[in-house]
């Protein structure tokens, strides 16, 4: 009796992977809708919010230095060498690499840069927006926090906004931004923002930055995100100027070592004595100039051929006569009455019949 084996979760996902076509007809890119426009005007207010509480030393700088006070790395300490590792997914370096390995084998197998180039395009302006705002707001982290109280604001530091947090919302998130399917866009939406709100919450845990910064930084990474349709056609015309000049670059390499084919000779070229009469001669392809029309050039029946190169000259004998010779010497026993070959005895047997 046959039995079949019940599939996993792992192998309906390989399997579906497996279905993807190659070179998909259409793919879904994302555009810039009135919901998404809304969202990230709601987003951006906040953003200006939270920059505003902090620079009026308002109540949330009161509450940031009640958590820093708090000291949660001392009330809850089993999970800090737990947390120490999670707080990798977060850092641009390691994060970058896993998420563009994924990304990199979907171009490969789609035919398109587009994952990629978005990629790249997400971190720029990650590293431009959140970068420009850490230098030029200048907070101090808790750990290096001088007046009690006070916002730390304009001092030269760079953790507002948290960049951890930040650059968790875009990297996982882009996974999110070119799912295939609304389903997987929804789970992987879901999945991003747990796993960015957990390393920002971390950063706050291991005393590395304020709440304030985390908020802040998950506002900024959600900006980015919301603002990808914008760079779309960028992103389009980028990868067309790269395939572009892919197939310039293939195609000059095509030209500078081109095959060897036969063509006709010229009239007046000399014709290969191997030739046969009446023959058209064959030369290579790259002795025929551009733009002028090879000539069929017919050898003259007047000419006398050779002779073929395989005779050898001399007299030859009968098949009969021939002694089979092998490496160790001749097969045929010796015969006293046997003349030697290219001599004429009247004992000789003659060459021919009759």
């Amino acid at each position: 009796m046959r039995t079949e084996r019940n599939l996993t979760r792992l192998d309906r996902v390989f399997a579906r992977l497996d279905r993807e076509p190659e070179r998909p007809a259409h793919i879904d890119v994302p555009k810039m809708s009135r919901h998404r426009v809304v969202l990230f005007g709601a987003t951006l207010a906040f953003y200006v919010a939270i920059v505003w509480a902090v620079a009026i030393t308002s109540w949330l700088v009161r509450f940031d230095w009640q958590v820093m006070f708090f000291r949660p790395y001392q009330q809850w300490p089993e999970i800090h060498a737990f947390l120490d590792y999670y707080v990798v997914l977060g850092q641009r370096g390691p994060t970058a690499v896993m998420v563009a390995a994924w990304l990199g084998w979907r171009s490969w197998r789609q035919h398109t840069l587009r994952p990629l180039l978005t990629l790249g395009a997400s971190l720029l302006l990650l590293n431009i927006t959140v970068g420009a705002a850490k230098l030029g707001m200048g907070r101090l982290g808790p750990h290096y926090a001088i007046t009690i109280g006070s916002n730390e604001m304009g001092l030269g530091g760079d953790i507002f906004p948290s960049g951890h947090t930040a650059n968790a919302v875009v990297t996982w998130g882009i996974l999110a931004y070119l799912a295939s399917t609304p389903r997987a866009r929804r789970w992987l939406s879901a999945l991003s923002a747990v796993t960015s709100l957990g390393v920002g919450l971390t950063t706050v845990y291991l005393g590395t930055h304020w709440l304030s910064d985390v908020l802040l930084g998950w506002a900024a990474g959600l900006l980015i995100l919301l603002a990808l349709p914008w760079v779309e056609p960028l992103i389009a015309r980028a990868e067309a100027e790269i395939f572009s000049l892919r197939d310039s670059w293939r195609a000059r390499r095509g030209r500078g070592a081109p095959s060897p084919t036969l063509e006709p000779a010229h009239a007046g070229g000399p014709p290969s004595a191997a030739s046969p009469v009446g023959a058209p001669v064959m030369v290579p392809h790259s002795t025929v100039a551009d733009g002028e029309v090879p000539a069929r050039e017919t050898v003259g029946a007047a000419r006398v051929p050779r002779a073929p190169v395989y005779l050898a000259p001399g007299p030859h004998t009968a098949r009969s006569e021939r002694t089979p010779v092998t490496p160790v010497g001749s097969r045929r026993p010796p015969h006293p009455d046997r003349a030697a070959r290219g001599t004429t005895t009247a004992s000789a047997r003659p060459l021919t019949g009759g």
